[in-house]
């Protein structure tokens, strides 16, 4: 296999889709010191950063938590996906070294908010058809 066109630099944020958003901020933010960085209602997304990384918080019960189905459970997903940052982010390179290794492109890639700001990203699927964002460094203009 050929080595990407990128560096991993780590994950950016994780979606999860919560029963009870009350009680996932309190432990976010209460048992393991998170602090509340943004927040969306009219998408239903609560971001906790943790360090460097986002812990993003979706009731399921919300605009964004409904789009995963019913909540978790043996047959429904909690986790919505997972985001790795990577640099740089060279979209035609990027879309090029996927395609040879048989991995489809979800979309076209787009600015996005994360750990580091606002930046290019873009949607994959991995073998078992978890979603995956690949998102490079903040557009230092925003």
């Amino acid at each position: 296999m050929s080595k990407p066109p990128f560096t991993t630099l780590g994950l950016d944020h994780v979606v999860l889709r919560v029963r009870d958003l009350a009680k996932s901020l309190a432990f976010y933010t209460g048992v393991l010191g998170g602090v509340v960085e943004r927040q969306s209602d009219a998408l239903g997304l609560h971001q906790v950063r943790l360090g460097r990384s986002l812990v993003d918080l979706v009731p399921v019960d919300g605009p964004l938590g409904k789009l995963g189905g019913p909540p978790a459970g043996a047959q429904a997903r909690n986790l919505d996906h997972f985001c790795v940052r990577i640099e740089p982010f060279a979209g035609a390179e990027l879309r090029a070294h996927l395609a040879a290794h048989g991995v489809e492109t979800l979309g076209e890639p787009a600015p996005r908010y994360g750990a580091d700001g606002t930046g290019p990203s873009l949607y994959v699927k991995d073998p078992d058809g978890n979603t995956v964002e690949l998102k490079g460094p903040p557009d230092t203009a925003s």
